[in-house]
């Protein structure tokens, strides 16, 4: 089946400890190069907090030509070959659609925190899953502090997904995690699930120091 619509990627990218600051900087050239391309709508680098050795690039495109015609260019293919010569592990990177997404943009805040999180249910249950996940960015977004609230799900594999929560600070993200509706959501993946709730933090590449 054709993709159609906007393209979400996310790619989890973990250096060697030692080489963290050519990592950054790698990425970083890789983030100003990537919002020029033709057909971006957005890239961010994020940087894990308590690890700063990993990172994740968090893009959405116009659509998957573009998106295609990027990833053969030579942005993209020098910070692949850059990262290859530190890296731990190889590049994981997900190709979603759209579930439950709000405006592309998002003001940026200094504070603001970055919690990506891989959600994979079985498959027979993909749908309620998406139900599921749809009701909590919805509630996601009323939230006090939430500056982004998306739910994408693979291309590849329509019972995984992926949701990216920017939040105004710490404090806001952990008033979401408190709240009745975001424990009620946990309750109910906890029935069709099929892997551990894979949830990271990060911080934009630029305010982590």
């Amino acid at each position: 089946m054709a993709i159609e619509g906007a393209i979400y990627a996310v790619a989890y990218v973990e250096v060697m400890p030692t080489s963290t600051a050519d990592g950054r900087a790698l990425l970083g050239r890789y983030r100003e190069a990537t919002r020029r391309a033709d057909g971006n709508l957005r890239c961010e680098v994020v940087q894990r907090i308590g690890q700063p050795h990993q990172f994740a690039i968090l893009e959405a495109w116009r659509d998957p030509s573009t998106f295609e015609a990027h990833g053969t260019g030579a942005s993209a293919t020098d910070m692949r070959q850059g990262i290859a010569a530190i890296r731990i592990a190889p590049t994981d990177q997900r190709v979603h659609v759209g579930l439950s997404v709000g405006p592309i943009a998002s003001p940026p805040v200094p504070t603001a925190i970055f919690i990506v999180t891989h959600v994979d249910v079985i498959p027979p249950r993909k749908d309620d899953g998406a139900a599921a996940l749809t009701r909590l960015a919805d509630d996601g977004r009323r939230g006090e502090g939430n500056l982004r609230f998306e739910v994408v799900r693979q291309t590849d594999r329509p019972n995984h997904f992926t949701v990216v929560e920017v939040w105004r600070s710490a404090k806001a993200a952990e008033a979401h995690a408190m709240a009745p509706a975001t424990r009620a959501f946990r309750d109910t993946l906890v029935a069709m699930t099929g892997a551990l709730y894979d949830e990271r933090m990060y911080q934009a590449l630029d305010e982590m120091r």
